[in-house]
């Protein structure tokens, strides 16, 4: 999985040196101490206690946070303890320790002392310095005694980390209000309390040679497609990089078009938006140090659904997504059909309408598509500047420089006010989009829009939606249609696309991905209640109903 390209000659692997040894103890340090750590899974842990000290103290020289201890066991052999400050629980450690120092059984064996002493619910057991390392570097505490072959990790990971709080980019009215944070673990367990199911897979991998971050992929073991899957895993173990700090670096490698600007993962920050895609067969990347977990196969009507869309009744959420669909093409086409409708339709506009605009742009030195050029360019610019600034200035300077340069700009007559009113609606417009990443999509797409209209008007619009369609239809998210389930045509899937049907008419998970269990949601409430009106095969009865019933009894 993690293999070295076009290194120096001078950097022997000792992965590749394996059959032949090193002349001593010395030379062997010289090696490991060019390694990746991966590289070091052929290094077998020594009996000697003294080697595997000067090995640990040579990969880690200088190193001010690494802890190497010396420690003997009472009635028993000596013994290092190695950890990362900072990483660890220090008050488990010690009370580990001391157990092990007082060992009032008198036990020397490995095996006696993990499984009679050591009062630490996570033990494993590792025989080479790659998997201890990379534990110890990820919060475990090792154990190495004099005479053992065996290197012993107690679980004791206790870094600080920020706590749950309720996800930025994912807010909701009605829903839960906890998201992710950067420790994998915490992440895993959200995800957990959601499925409390032993169906509920999570297969652990490392990836970066230098990071050596932890990757969990989850997956509900009798829904998903068992070929997907082995595609997740596949293209996840062949990423050859030096270090995975983010999620990002993840969804960049394994999409399958990486140059079109249409996501093709989802990332979310919510362990119930997680739970869901898995409950629809999809899979769920985690990556440690990051607080978004990404969601695969992805569809373009996938990122136009908001978790409240699930949460409020079906009338509400049905009715907020047509107004989402509209302004997605309002985001996408309003400058452009500003440009070519000012520029060569003229007589589209009412006349009324018309003679207004031709008295704002009087003035307007520029032609409308150089025009709506320097609008958007500077809206654009504000609001990058709104997100990057500090939350307590980010948005007044966002909301004020919008004002102030927009009258400013109208009154100089550098722009019209017209099209400070149209880049205003365009860019509220993108705000609706509920995912960041299909929301700037959306934004990049409008300004070769915006061109086309200048050069061919409408014939222009045309021909870039068009070619942005059949850029769609040809993109694929880890071999699901990425218009799906629309393209191709699923019918009984529209439930969930065009409406939110009521959850009851929603029995089926989506049928164009591949499931091993279609059926999710029984009837028998919903028929009781509609030819009924109650479980007992008659209408419930208000109070002063059933008094009149006990007197004519």
């Amino acid at each position: 999985m993690h293999k070295r390209k076009n290194h120096a000659a001078e950097e022997p692997r000792l992965a590749d040196q394996k059959d032949k040894p090193p002349k001593n103890k010395r030379d062997l340090l010289k090696q490991v101490e060019r390694q990746y750590v991966e590289d070091l899974r052929n290094v077998k842990i020594d009996r000697e206690l003294d080697v595997n000290q000067k090995m640990l103290e040579g990969m880690f020289k200088d190193s001010s946070d690494f802890v190497i201890r010396a420690f003997e066991v009472e009635k028993g052999p000596h013994a290092l303890v190695i950890f990362v400050d900072g990483l660890i629980d220090t008050a488990e450690l010690n009370a580990a320790l001391k157990v092990l120092m007082v060992n009032e059984g008198g036990l020397r064996d490995l095996d006696a002392l993990t499984r009679m002493s050591l009062p630490v619910s996570q033990i494993t057991e590792v025989d080479n310095y790659a998997d201890l390392v990379k534990s110890v570097l990820s919060g475990d505490s090792g154990i190495l005694i004099d005479g053992e072959e065996r290197a012993v990790l107690l679980g004791l990971r206790g870094a600080k980390g920020r706590s749950v709080q309720e996800p930025e980019t994912e807010s909701v009215v009605r829903g839960p209000r906890e998201g992710y944070v950067e420790n994998i673990r915490t992440n895993t367990a959200m995800l957990r309390r959601k499925m409390k199911t032993p169906h509920l897979k999570m297969r652990s991998m490392t990836i970066g040679r230098e990071s050596n971050t932890d990757i969990v992929v989850a997956y509900h073991e009798g829904l998903s497609d068992p070929v997907t899957l082995q595609e997740v895993i596949g293209r996840l173990e062949k990423i050859d990089i030096d270090a995975v700090l983010d999620s990002g670096y993840l969804e960049e490698m394994i999409q399958d078009n990486t140059y079109s600007p249409f996501p093709q993962v989802q990332y979310t920050e919510r362990p119930d938006t997680t739970a869901a895609a898995l409950l629809e067969g999809r899979f769920a990347i985690f990556a440690d140090g990051s607080p978004f977990a990404l969601v695969v196969p992805t569809t373009f009507w996938q990122l136009m659904q908001a978790n409240e869309d699930y949460y409020e009744r079906f009338q509400m959420a049905t009715m907020i997504r047509w107004l989402r669909y509209l302004f997605v093409v309002v985001a996408l086409t309003t400058p452009a059909l500003y440009i070519a409708i000012t520029t060569y339709h003229q007589a589209m506009i009412p006349t009324t309408l018309l003679l207004s605009l031709a008295a704002a742009r009087e003035s307007i030195p520029f032609p409308a598509v150089v025009e709506a050029f320097i609008m958007e360019i500077a809206f654009e610019a504000l609001r990058e500047a709104g997100v990057r600034l500090p939350k307590t200035v980010g948005q007044a300077v966002s909301i004020l420089g919008a004002l102030v340069i927009g009258q400013a700009a109208v009154e100089a007559g550098i722009v019209s006010a017209p099209m400070v009113i149209i880049v205003s609606v365009t860019g509220i417009a993108s705000f609706t989009i509920p995912r960041y990443n299909a929301a700037i999509a959306v934004r990049m797409l409008r300004f070769p829009l915006m061109i086309l209209a200048s050069l061919f008007g409408m014939y222009g619009i045309l021909l870039g939606m068009m070619l942005i369609l059949g850029h769609l239809a040809n993109l694929r998210s880890f071999g699901v249609p990425y218009l799906s389930p629309i393209g191709p045509l699923s019918t009984g899937d529209l439930k969930d696309v065009l409406i939110r049907a009521p959850w009851w008419a929603m029995g089926d998970r989506p049928a164009f991905l591949e499931l091993q269990d279609k059926h999710r949601i029984g009837e028998e409430l919903h028929v009781e209640i509609a030819a009924h009106g109650g479980q007992t095969g008659e209408k419930v009865k208000h109070g002063a109903d059933r008094d009149k019933g006990g007197e004519k009894g």
